[in-house]
């Protein structure tokens, strides 16, 4: 924009603020027009007045959703962990839990030095008596 004098003016913040409040001003009455209603029926909502209605939008939340599986009941549920008990206890019984380590010493041994070893092999300074196949 050009003023008088030769300059040129561009809005500042003030400027624009004005500018948008006196916009939300003019318009609001416009925007909330859209929002009501001059029926004889407007008294009640139209999910309360006819029920609920499929529209065949998505979602619609006025319609309960279909179960997509019967509940268990409470002796259901007993009846099922009960089952998964004695399949548990039956694995137990045939030695399919965790059984502790033989040698626990060679094994703690094995873990504090393997790591020294594992290094030397990678470096190149070999044990032969570790690696056969070490020059």
């Amino acid at each position: 924009m050009t003023i008088d004098v030769g300059g040129t003016y561009f809005l500042g913040a003030g400027s624009i603020c004005r500018i948008a409040a006196a916009a939300a001003v003019l318009c609001a009455p416009l925007l909330a027009g859209g929002c009501t209603s001059t029926g004889a029926n407007s008294s009640a909502p139209t999910a309360l007045a006819e029920g609920p209605k499929d529209t065949g939008s998505y979602p619609n939340l006025n319609i309960r959703p279909q179960v997509a599986a019967k509940q268990l009941s409470k002796e259901e549920t007993a009846a099922k962990l009960g089952e998964l008990k004695a399949d548990e206890q039956a694995q137990l019984a045939k030695g399919g839990g965790a059984k502790p380590a033989a040698n626990t010493a060679a094994l703690n041994t094995l873990a504090r030095t393997h790591g020294d070893d594992t290094l030397k092999q990678i470096e190149g300074k070999c044990d032969p008596a570790l690696d056969p196949n070490c020059n």
